[in-house]
């Protein structure tokens, strides 16, 4: 078959395929959007997603007392300085601003523990001007973690959508909203920049760092990916540094969250070890590839670790099926395992591999 045969066959294809479909686009059977879809059924912009969280996103205003020594020499010399005799303290109200984001139409809220603890006083001002008091249901310092609650009654909050923050990838879209300053309702954007960030916060350190910009105020507010799900909670920012913000994983939050709305406390996972980092010397003699997993260098008489096997010298390289890079990880991996549950633990004992069961006792 020659060219020009081929040619005429695939316009009359093409004519056929023509005829047809304008003959059903007559007959209702196909729908113009269904050819040709609007763009927004492909992807949603910036100002969609944060009209739809926006109705979630909450401001938060504190009163807490300061108490101010009425003696400036009280730390050096003591209450009972002769020379300037006893001067009443005073105590000041402090007012601070804050962020947080409903998670069920029961109104429960989340928000940093940092913006609420010490508090005589909370006000939850929605996105409707509607404000409300709000009481303490439970604290985590530990996470810097903290659920409020306000009173709903007749009332349909629109709770905030939790995504999966161990999905998040370094240059993901994000969106951050809160209270910055005072500026209700402000919403900025940025990129994840990095993700399992270390920084001396707290035991259980694991933050998401944004470029997104993030001020005082902004302490509790949701960091949402491009899909409007909340992926992280606003928690911190870099001092001395521009466009350095950094968020605790949603996935860590949620086991806190749940256990500070069932009993008002997290308790947390424990097995008795003590760890050391695994250099790369401590590596080869032990027969690793990597410098990866934690040395055990004690081990608590009589508690889970030492019940399953566990001796000094171990290095322990996965704890419940997830694998132990550094020194921070396992303590997380453990705070974050029910109690009572029995888990695998890998181990290298004198450059082999064994595995043990640990049963996670509670802190």
């Amino acid at each position: 078959m020659n060219r020009k045969k081929i040619f005429a066959l695939f316009i009359i294809l093409f004519l056929l395929v023509f005829i047809i479909v304008s003959i059903k686009l007559q007959h209702g059977a196909i729908k113009k959007e269904e050819l040709f879809p609007a763009p927004e059924r492909f992807s949603r912009t910036l100002a969609d997603i944060a009209e739809e969280l926006k109705p979630a996103v909450v401001n938060i205003r504190t009163v807490s007392i300061v108490r101010i020594p009425g003696n400036p020499f009280e730390d050096f010399f003591g209450r009972g300085d002769d020379f300037l005799g006893s001067i009443p303290d005073r105590q000041l109200k402090q007012r601070s601003l804050g962020s947080g984001f409903i998670i069920d139409k029961e109104g429960y809220i989340v928000t940093n523990d940092h913006v609420v603890e010490g508090t005589l006083e909370i006000k939850v001002k929605l996105s409707n001007g509607n404000e409300y008091e709000a009481k303490v249901v439970g604290r985590d310092p530990k996470t810097d973690l903290a659920l409020i609650k306000i009173s709903t009654f007749f009332k349909d909050l629109p709770p905030a959508f939790l995504g999966d923050s161990d999905k998040v990838r370094t240059g993901d879209r994000v969106l951050a909203i809160g209270n910055p300053f005072g500026l209700e309702q402000t919403v900025t954007q940025g990129i994840i920049s990095a993700t399992g960030r270390v920084i001396g916060y707290g035991p259980y350190d694991d933050f998401l760092q944004t470029d997104a910009p993030i001020n005082p105020g902004n302490s509790g507010g949701p960091l949402a990916n491009s899909k409007g799900e909340i992926i992280g909670i606003n928690t911190a920012i870099l001092g001395n540094g521009q466009g350095i913000g950094f968020a605790i994983p949603i996935n860590i939050a949620k086991g806190v969250i749940s256990q500070l709305k069932e009993k008002g406390k997290v308790v947390r996972g424990w097995i008795g070890v003590s760890i050391q980092t695994i250099t790369p010397e401590m590596a080869r003699s032990f027969g690793l590839k990597e410098a990866k997993g934690v040395l055990v260098s004690d081990v608590v008489p009589g508690g889970p670790a030492e019940l399953a096997g566990l001796e000094s010298g171990d290095i322990i390289t996965s704890f419940d099926g997830r694998e132990v890079r550094n020194i921070s990880d396992l303590p997380r991996l453990v705070a974050e395992t029910p109690v009572g549950k029995t888990v695998a633990v890998n181990v290298v004992r004198a450059t082999k591999e064994i595995e043990l069961k640990i049963t996670v006792a509670g802190s």
